[in-house]
C-alpha cells in the first residue's frame, strides 16, 4: 500500500494507526523533511531534533537515520530545484 507523504503534524501522527512497515517509515521520514524545508530548517537542524534523544537508539541507528535524513533532504532539495 502507498501512504501519501504528510504535509502537517496531524497527519504524521495519524501514521501512527498504521501498523510499522518499511512504507510507513518512509512516509514518517519524508513528511518531517518536508515540513522542516517549509518551516525554514536547515538540514542540520533537522538532524538536531531528529536525534536529540540519545536513549533511544544506538550508535549504529543514529547514523542510519542521519543518513536517510540527509538522503531524503537531498531528494526533496533536487526535486525542488527542477
Amino acid at each position: 500500500m502507498d501512504y501519501p507523504i504528510p504535509e502537517n503534524l496531524k497527519e504524521i501522527i495519524e501514521l501512527e494507526r498504521q501498523p510499522v512497515s518499511p512504507e510507513v517509515v518512509a512516509s514518517a521520514i519524508a513528511g518531517v523533511v518536508q515540513i522542516s524545508h517549509h518551516q525554514g530548517k536547515t538540514l542540520d537542524d533537522l538532524i538536531r531534533e531528529v536525534l536529540t534523544d540519545d536513549r533511544i537508539l544506538d550508535a549504529t541507528q543514529r547514523d542510519w537515520l542521519r543518513n536517510i535524513v540527509a538522503q531524503t533532504w537531498e531528494a526533496f532539495t533536487i526535486k525542488r530545484e527542477e
